[in-house]
């Protein structure tokens, strides 16, 4: 089930925050675990069980560790928390990357792993690592132990942000699964944050991926220089509105329940060196390995050559949780590279720059990585990138590339608009009255166009469910 689907808004929703409201306090993570399982098993009712294995598994090992540092047992306490780590990347492993391996060994003549066609489970690269975040925060101190089974489950699989992320930390959510404020004002704020990202992941991420999709699938002699570049600008912003899309509305979920999820994206696309770009592009996920990988590895306390190999590591890491496929190593790779360069000396040369061209070399490198980052099959990649550095087979430009270019134009423009906080700053400065009147007005007219494209839907993917 996903959020932008009429069964979601005009039937689960209602129903959950219907029971939740009535239910007493102390009843409503129960009530809350029992929708989060409902809703994973309407799209994997068998995979349903791992949810129950990574509960069991996490919330035990977490109650050893802090047995283990209650009685200075620090060594039980580590075999503990290593115990829970290789539980969840074993799970990782077996089910995203167990057929990719056993494929790639295949094509070298090595038969002796089968694949087994196993489906991959909703969600899992997001999940696994929030249960992971569990334990260790737990054996830093940075989290109490969660001794309630009802709550560590509601955290595990809290469905707004179950599937597709946000990453929640446990140490940023544990005292609010304990505790928490249920306000008008809130639920309100959490219903405009909802519509809002509906209305970036229906009317701009949907309609941008037409386009791509259409790029995409043409064969190689036909496609143009300004073709590629046309396409894989749309797949840029609808990669951003689908998922900056998928997590406002999480967010704004989670605060109709009386959580306050971290902000995920920070209008990447304005940034000026590809070290800023990534600190407001997917912040959770950024912020998990930096917290959990690089610094555990020493960060930036290191020497220069120790420093790349920390940032290579990493980066190959980040692209390979992308997704089993050989395009997503490269696209870590080649943010390794940049981010190596950058922290190098280039940081230093883009200072010196007009902010133009600060941003013209971001987003550009930022465009070159999502073409590398969609395009999985590595022999049409090869001939994408040439295309978009003019070697493509159809020349410069065809009629085929005006006629998308007049057609797209005014979403393009309106989605390369809206990736800048241009808008916010305009609302922002409207008087308080007008804000009164035209922002239920805004929001009633976004849900109703959403809806009604909603029901004439054939195309209405989330990214990001894949991974």
């Amino acid at each position: 089930m996903v959020f932008s689907s009429l069964y979601f808004l005009f039937l689960y929703l209602p129903v959950v925050l219907f029971v939740y409201y009535i239910a007493p306090l102390r009843w409503r993570n129960g009530i809350l675990l029992l929708f989060n399982l409902i809703f994973y098993a309407w799209g994997e009712p068998v995979y349903i069980l791992i949810m129950f294995a990574s509960i069991a598994i996490d919330y035990t090992h977490g109650m050893l560790v802090e047995r283990c540092k209650r009685r200075d047992n620090d060594r039980g306490a580590r075999l503990a928390v290593a115990s829970s780590v290789i539980f969840n990347l074993a799970l990782l492993f077996f089910f995203k990357y167990w057929d990719f391996i056993a494929g790639s060994l295949a094509a070298a003549g090595l038969n002796f792993m089968p694949e087994l066609g196993l489906r991959l489970p909703i969600g899992i690269s997001f999940y696994t690592f929030q249960t992971m975040s569990y334990t260790i925060d737990v054996y830093r101190g940075d989290a109490k132990v969660q001794r309630n089974i009802i709550n560590f489950g509601t955290f595990v699989t809290l469905f707004p942000q179950l599937i597709a992320g946000p990453i929640i930390k446990y140490k940023d959510l544990g005292g609010q699964l304990d505790r928490r404020e249920h306000t008008a004002e809130r639920f309100a704020s959490g219903v405009q944050i909802f519509t809002a990202g509906l209305a970036k992941k229906v009317l701009l991420a949907n309609n941008l991926g037409s386009l791509w999709d259409f790029y995409k699938a043409l064969p190689p002699e036909q496609l143009t220089t300004a073709g590629a570049w046309l396409g894989v600008t749309a797949f840029s912003l609808q990669l951003y509105f689908d998922f900056s899309g998928y997590s406002d509305m999480a967010i704004g979920l989670g605060r109709m329940l009386g959580f306050e999820f971290l902000r995920n994206f920070n209008y990447p696309y304005i940034s000026r060196s590809i070290t800023e770009f990534w600190r407001r592009w997917h912040i959770s996920l950024g912020s998990w390995f930096r917290e959990y990988m690089y610094i555990p590895m020493g960060g930036n306390r290191v020497s220069r050559p120790r420093l790349f190999l920390n940032l290579l590591v990493v980066w190959a890491a980040t692209g390979i949780w992308h997704g089993a496929s050989w395009n997503f190593l490269l696209w870590g790779l080649y943010f390794a590279l940049l981010l190596i360069l950058e922290k190098a000396f280039l940081l230093k040369v883009l200072e010196k720059l007009p902010r133009p061209l600060q941003h013209l070399y971001t987003v550009f490198l930022a465009v070159v990585s999502w073409a590398i980052f969609a395009v999985e099959d590595l022999g049409h990649l090869g001939v994408y990138l040439k295309a978009m550095f003019g070697l493509a087979a159809a020349g410069g430009w065809d009629g085929v590339f005006w006629y998308c270019l007049r057609s797209y134009l005014p979403v393009l423009l309106i989605a390369a608009i809206a990736s800048t906080p241009l808008s916010v700053r305009v609302w922002e400065r409207l008087p308080a009255r007008a804000v009164q009147v035209l922002l239920p007005v805004l929001l009633l007219a976004g849900l109703t166009v959403c809806t009604a494209y909603l029901v004439d839907a054939t195309y209405n993917p989330f990214l990001y469910f894949r991974f």
